[in-house]
């Protein structure tokens, strides 16, 4: 089987998936968008999953991820979903259309002077941290979730998109997911326009889904186990 075809396999799969688990929910499949996590797979990749319709495509890591936005020609919307640290922010704002993972206030004002810089607008969500047996988890605790939206909400450069997780390992990710999107709720109050639950990866988007989440990060139901390091 060629690497086209076993793309094309594990795309068609996961979209049954998320079609069974939008109809479980009542939603339709046009309310999620399915973004295609690609970290360490190749730019070559990238290309067949723009060939087969990925429109949207997530990575981890810089500068893998700028390289690679730099590498693939096709026209796609680039997701930054790691840790970011505060002196890579500004060059990840010059590629990155989302950036997933903002949980400090410091961080903004790094990843504004970069959109600023390219004469880009960069969409941005706080990372909520559900656990609070983890200290060096990514993610803001939800009481701090106003100070940094609201300060996306003001910075020149970047928009307020809404609101990410991810589960905690080994608890039931249904309960976290129900909770981020009671916070979205909150948020919306304040910030209508924030309406982006980003929740939800290979081994528990039908829950992600069945709470309410907008956007999927799917990377080994599409792709394959990730190439060995060594």
């Amino acid at each position: 089987m060629s690497r086209r075809d076993e793309l094309a396999a594990g795309l068609a799969e996961t979209e049954q998936r998320i079609r069974d688990a939008c109809a479980a929910a009542g939603r339709s499949r046009d309310e999620i968008t399915l973004v295609v996590v690609t970290k360490t797979h190749p730019a070559s990749d990238v290309e067949i999953l723009a060939e087969l319709g990925v429109v949207d495509v997530g990575e981890n890591r810089h500068p893998e991820a700028g390289d690679k936005a730099d590498e693939v020609s096709a026209q796609l919307h680039w997701h930054f979903l790691g840790g970011l640290q505060t002196n890579k922010a500004g060059a990840v704002a010059r590629y990155a259309d989302v950036v997933h993972s903002v949980d400090r206030v410091k961080l903004v004002g790094s990843l504004s002077r970069g959109a600023e810089a390219a004469g880009r607008t960069v969409t941005c969500l706080v990372q909520v941290d559900f656990d609070a047996t983890d200290p060096g988890r990514a993610g803001v605790v939800p009481d701090g979730i106003g100070d940094v939206a609201d300060a996306i909400a003001t910075a020149p450069g970047l928009e307020l998109g809404g609101l990410m997780t991810v589960a905690p390992l080994g608890d039931d990710p249904a309960s976290h997911f129900a909770h981020l999107a009671r916070l979205s709720a909150e948020l919306r109050q304040r910030h209508p326009a924030a309406t982006i639950i980003s929740a939800g990866m290979s081994g528990d988007f039908e829950a992600a889904i069945a709470a309410g989440a907008t956007h999927l990060r799917i990377g080994r139901s599409v792709l394959g186990e990730r190439p060995s390091s060594g």
